[in-house]
């Protein structure tokens, strides 16, 4: 934008000095490099502050899908890349073992719970000891808690969605043997209850950043088009900062300035729904500061906006 200016500086001053309105004298031949100190000091610079610029990203949230029990897949009934509700199937493991240990619980519970019966009747009649009476009866309560375990792992044979959503790069096949370990997860979903957007900037031009502010966005995947969003928050850690618990002494290490992640909100529900994990673009967020560089920044984000058509990267 800024060569475009000088650019048209310059041609104005060409056609100026051919129309005889200026004489071409030194000062109008260094007038360029005055007119583009001029516009770097006095608004380009003050523009970064102002209407701060950075690549956005939009993120969703990924849980790693480890089932409850261990044992057979029988079938995987889920496609990947297809939209899912909360509670549909993505998949169900053999639950004959299970299903045996619950009957095996329910016929030993029913054993115990007439022998506490009969226990309490004697002990009514005064034949019984109240001793064991309590003995059945803490008896009768184990079972009851291993039957409810029973039933929650022959519940947990069929592996549900956990909100709408869907699956990516399906892998898992009838007949693999899945297991309870946190480290071999079988799936990835993806949740798509909420779409995260974040927009890097530099820690130098965030100062003004604040919630509410409006922001343009335009996205490679949608080149062309400008969406408009508001700032939800700065988040106010990144990883550079973040100091772990370790046995070791402070390891010093090369300070560099990373950028801040502001968390954005598109205003288009649908949209946001409808960009893929991953999809990027550029973010410009307009504050309350240097509002008459705000022309300009729109300006060269719709730029950006059209470039995307043949821009790749």
């Amino acid at each position: 934008m800024i060569v475009f200016l000088v650019a048209c500086y310059i041609a104005v001053l060409a056609l100026f000095v051919w129309l005889k309105f200026i004489p071409l004298n030194t000062f109008w031949k260094i007038s360029p490099i005055i007119v583009l100190l001029l516009l770097n000091i006095g608004l380009f610079i003050p523009m970064t502050w102002g209407a701060p610029q950075g690549p956005a990203l939009v993120g969703r949230h990924s849980v790693s899908i480890v089932p409850e029990v261990a044992g057979e897949v029988l079938e995987v009934p889920v496609e990947p890349n297809t939209q899912l509700k909360a509670g549909d199937v993505l998949f169900r493991i053999d639950p004959t073992p299970y299903d045996a240990q619950m009957r095996a619980i329910a016929a030993q519970l029913k054993l115990q719970e007439t022998r506490l019966t009969q226990m309490t009747q004697l002990q009514s009649t005064g034949t019984g000891r109240a001793f064991d009476v309590e003995q059945r009866q803490a008896e009768v309560e184990q079972l009851r808690a291993q039957l409810d375990g029973a039933k929650w792992n022959l519940d947990k044979t069929v592996v549900r969605s956990p909100s709408s959503g869907y699956v990516t790069n399906v892998a898992l096949r009838k007949g693999a043997r899945v297991a309870n370990l946190p480290l071999t997860p079988v799936m990835a979903f993806i949740d798509t209850s909420a779409t995260l957007v974040g927009v890097e900037i530099a820690q130098i031009n965030a100062r003004y950043v604040e919630p509410g502010q409006l922001v343009e966005l335009t996205f490679k995947f949608r080149p062309g088009k400008i969406f408009t969003g508001r700032v939800e928050t700065v988040l106010q850690a990144v990883s550079s900062g973040q100091i772990q618990t370790t046995g070791t002494a402070v390891t010093p290490v090369a300070v560099t300035s990373a950028p801040f992640v502001v968390r954005v909100r598109l205003d288009d529900g649908e949209l946001a729904g409808s960009l893929p994990a991953g999809a990027s673009g550029t973010a410009a967020i307009y504050t309350d500061h240097i509002k008459v560089a705000h022309v300009i920044r729109k300006v060269i984000l719709r730029q950006i906006a059209i470039i995307n058509y043949i821009n790749p990267f």
